[in-house]
């Protein structure tokens, strides 16, 4: 299975995101943090993810008489790089995109379902709006914004830190026709 393939599946985006961070996780574990996803079908795309060598075996320890592994997320296999993406077809970026988008709902509404959930107190945020830009621009402020999710993407877990889920999407909106003045 390609990284496309691999990676463009709701669940196993779910998977990934929960690894991220430097978690060392069970497939146990990860049942627990997504409830509302079917505990065999975590079993069945954790195995596919540790195939692919998405995940690796972190350890291993016997409990009551079965061996439980303990996965890690190898970051660099979680990647489509440009040239994969260059070579995606328009029904794979189809594709790519309703899995993101499904795997962010899920992470949305599993947030909800928490005890304790508060959007206000939590800066959940959830906005779009349309922006002009040229393609300098454009390209200006996406190295802008890539630089500012680098210096934060090595941040580790610690007392006082809690992982957010942060997603960029960027595509050209139809451009309105406008009207020149004095015209209908």
């Amino acid at each position: 299975m390609d990284t496309i393939d691999l990676l463009l599946h709701p669940v196993r985006l779910r998977i990934v995101h929960a690894m991220s961070g430097g978690h060392t996780l069970t497939t146990s574990d990860l049942c627990a943090r997504l409830a509302d996803v079917p505990k065999t079908t975590v079993y069945r795309h954790v195995g596919v993810l540790a195939e692919a060598g998405v995940l690796e075996i972190a350890g291993e320890q016997r409990v009551h008489g079965a061996v439980e592994r303990h996965y890690r997320l190898r970051r660099e296999r979680t990647r489509i790089d440009a040239e994969d993406a260059t070579s995606m077809s328009l029904d794979d970026h189809r594709r790519g995109f309703a899995a993101a988008m499904a795997a962010l709902l899920a992470e949305f509404n599993a947030y909800l379902d928490r005890d304790g959930a508060d959007p206000s107190a939590d800066s959940v945020g959830y906005r779009q709006g349309t922006y002009w830009f040229s393609p300098d621009e454009l390209a200006q402020m996406i190295d802008a914004l890539y630089e500012v999710f680098v210096s934060k993407a090595r941040n580790e877990p610690a007392p006082g830190r809690r992982p957010y889920l942060m997603s960029t999407i960027f595509f050209p909106a139809e451009e309105t026709p406008r009207h020149e003045a004095g015209g209908q």
